[in-house]
């Protein structure tokens, strides 16, 4: 497994930072009250983009118009956040970028992504249907598939872990969200590039539960999704190349139902006044699931708020909750 050095992902942050500026980390009384130990929140809501995907797609992309100056027209399949990072940094570069999102997906995400430039095409019932769809357009229309994991996407991504373990690095435990991968693995880079002994424990979501399976099985499962709230966490299959960082770094995975992201949600939204798409809350949802064991009591424990792109009609109902 290839992890890159420190130099490598400072130089990966050097291309972010020229898009983006970075986010800060809060620790929040109400929410350690809640929690009931030190929790630092690590922003990436805070991104011009409201999600931690607008690093990879800046150092990606890069990397691509450098190795490949011919590619004109790139696509990827989203669920939203990493839509809107290639559309985002796409836009930069004078790309024409496509994006394949199931039916029924964020209207909210959809018009993001059509706002900043992407053709926006509508196919298959979940992320799977529509990886699929990209990859038969791609070949059709000889576009470039943007992955959702890639070295150069972790690097992007790492950028922001380095910043949140160079503030804060006695860090007992990060909880990390798992999509596709790339932000796990990104804590999983800055970890090692820093020499940090934070324990790093993933969070899916027990409606689509694959990362979690595979990492109990040492190998790749694959499970069926039915979130409604956690659309940032709906991976029927493991991506290859993530899984061997999970299943090698990671100290455990632990899974959330969308009862409890949404319970996230609404406590993120009444102790610190931001807000949180359910695969952004999840990381929280599981440290109020363990907040009674060793693992929590008496740390001082990470959470990344990934992101806080969720449609207005969903967060109201979610906030109609107890």
């Amino acid at each position: 497994m290839y992890l890159p050095s420190l130099a490598e992902l400072d130089a990966a942050a050097a291309l972010v930072y020229r898009a983006m500026p970075p986010t800060p980390q809060y620790s929040w009384p109400l929410l350690n009250e809640a929690v009931g130990t030190g929790v630092w929140v690590k922003h990436e809501n805070h991104t011009p983009l409201g999600t931690f995907k607008a690093r990879g797609a800046v150092v990606y992309l890069d990397a691509l118009v450098r190795r490949a100056p011919e590619v004109r027209a790139i696509i990827a399949p989203t669920r939203g956040n990493h839509g809107q990072a290639i559309a985002f940094s796409g836009a930069r570069l004078g790309l024409q970028v496509t994006v394949v999102v199931p039916h029924g997906n964020s209207v909210e995400k959809n018009a993001c992504m059509r706002g900043l430039g992407a053709r926006v095409i509508e196919h298959g019932d979940d992320f799977q249907a529509s990886r699929e769809h990209a990859l038969a357009l791609m070949r059709e229309e000889g576009l470039h598939m943007v992955p959702s994991y890639h070295e150069d996407l972790v690097a992007g991504v790492a950028s922001g872990w380095l910043e949140l373990f160079r503030a804060q690095p006695d860090l007992d435990l990060v909880l990390v969200p798992i999509g596709q991968g790339s932000g796990i693995c990104g804590a999983i880079a800055a970890r090692h590039a820093l020499g940090v002994k934070t324990r790093i424990i993933g969070v899916v979501s027990s409606h689509a539960p694959a990362y979690q399976l595979s990492f109990r099985a040492g190998r790749s499962i694959e499970a069926a999704v039915s979130t409604v709230v956690a659309d940032g966490l709906a991976c029927r299959v493991a991506d290859a190349a993530s899984l061997v960082a999970v299943l090698e770094c990671a100290d455990d995975v632990l899974a959330v139902t969308d009862d409890e992201v949404a319970r996230a949600m609404r406590l993120y939204y009444r102790c610190t006044h931001n807000l949180a798409e359910g695969a952004g809350a999840a990381a929280l949802a599981a440290a109020m699931q363990i907040k009674d064991s060793a693992l929590i009591r008496g740390k001082k424990i990470g959470l990344p708020l990934t992101g806080g792109n969720v449609d207005a009609e969903l967060f109201r109902h979610i906030l109609q909750g107890p």
